[in-house]
């Protein structure tokens, strides 16, 4: 039996290049290659693409950009002929059946790579086009999750770069200091910030604007973080238990996350009883109601002195870092790294 050609793409012209080329290690070395032909694509940070084929081990240093058998290449658009075009002198094409986009960020995960590969006719891991978008963005996917009317979100303020600034006054009234400030379509809290006055305020405002056009003012909830993954196989929806973030910083920023040493993940934390089952319940309604498929990763916080349950964000591509809790949460309900591999890639689609 013939193996399957995959396409593996890394990297990125996001502000998340470098997580996602630690990310796709797990994919380099947990896709067993006796089922599969493993082909790379590496997204420079100025949007090139090249056709990878040197050492793996290069690319969490960054120093595969430097290759000199990197190749010029694009997706072929032409569903007649599927597959990656090299663009060398012969303009070779690759054949390819599956495309796993360990992309985070900016034209990653928001629906734009998708619609590519969707316009290609090739199948591919994870959320689809509508999915990714209004994931990528918190505000879409407050509105949505707000009408299943059962689960609770932080109360906030959108503001748009063309507003003025009474927001400020608006933000004071409604969520009161300290409040967090995020950029609508950002991961991994790139452009996060906490406000605790008013100069702080317009300062976090104008750090998310760099990252976004749309920026949510969040009431900052005291509560424990905590995530849970969601995989669909054949259909079915599965949904772990929870484990908890603990930042090693005020709050879980992309810098606690990558670059402190205190910052740890707990895979069984001690929870109320029932939490777990709230956590699933919820997370399954929300992948439903979003359009989900293949993969995310549902954020929650376990409010202190209430024990509520209060829904944070979604990530249609989560981290697969060492460090990252989905994969080391889908091992424990029976998908170690290659049976998730596998289940990923039986699952791509084109029809999201």
């Amino acid at each position: 039996m013939s193996k399957k050609s995959i396409l593996i793409i890394f990297g990125g012209n996001s502000t998340e290049h470098e997580v996602s080329c630690k990310s796709v290690m797990s994919f380099v070395n947990n896709i067993s290659e006796d089922k599969y032909e493993k082909h790379y694509v590496g997204i420079k940070k100025n949007g090139d693409w090249v056709y990878y084929t040197g050492d793996t081990a290069l690319i969490p240093t960054g120093m595969w950009t430097q290759e000199e058998s990197n190749t010029s290449c694009v997706l072929s658009p032409n569903t007649s002929n599927k597959g990656l075009l090299l663009l060398n002198s012969e303009l070779t094409l690759i054949p390819i059946d599956v495309i796993i986009p360990v992309l985070h960020g900016k034209n990653g995960e928001d629906g734009t790579i998708q619609g590519l590969f969707e316009l290609c006719g090739i199948p591919y891991v994870g959320c689809g086009v509508v999915a990714s978008g209004v994931s990528m963005d918190k505000a879409y996917t407050k509105i949505i999750v707000e009408s299943l009317g059962n689960i609770p979100q932080a109360d906030y303020v959108l503001v748009r770069k063309s507003d003025d600034d009474s927001y400020i006054e608006e933000a004071e009234n409604k969520l009161g200091y300290p409040m967090f400030v995020k950029p609508c379509k950002s991961g991994s809290s790139q452009g996060v910030s906490r406000a605790d006055n008013r100069e702080g305020l317009v300062s976090a405002v104008e750090l998310a604007l760099t990252h976004d056009s749309k920026v949510l003012i969040e009431e900052a909830i005291n509560g424990r973080e905590l995530e849970c993954a969601v995989l669909e196989n054949k259909g079915k929806i599965t949904c772990s238990n929870a484990g908890e973030a603990v930042a090693g910083d005020v709050f879980y920023s992309f810098d606690a996350k990558y670059n402190n040493a205190d910052s740890k993940t707990v895979l069984t934390p001690d929870l109320p009883q029932g939490t777990n089952e709230t956590i699933r319940e919820y997370a399954e309604a929300i992948f439903k109601i979003l359009g989900c498929n293949g993969l995310s990763r549902v954020d929650f916080f376990l409010e202190k002195g209430t024990d509520r349950v209060i829904f944070n964000e979604i990530n249609t591509l989560p981290g697969f870092t060492q460090i990252s809790m989905y994969p080391m949460m889908m091992s424990a309900v029976g998908y170690p790294i290659d049976k998730l591999m596998d289940t990923l890639i039986e699952n791509a689609d084109t029809s999201k």
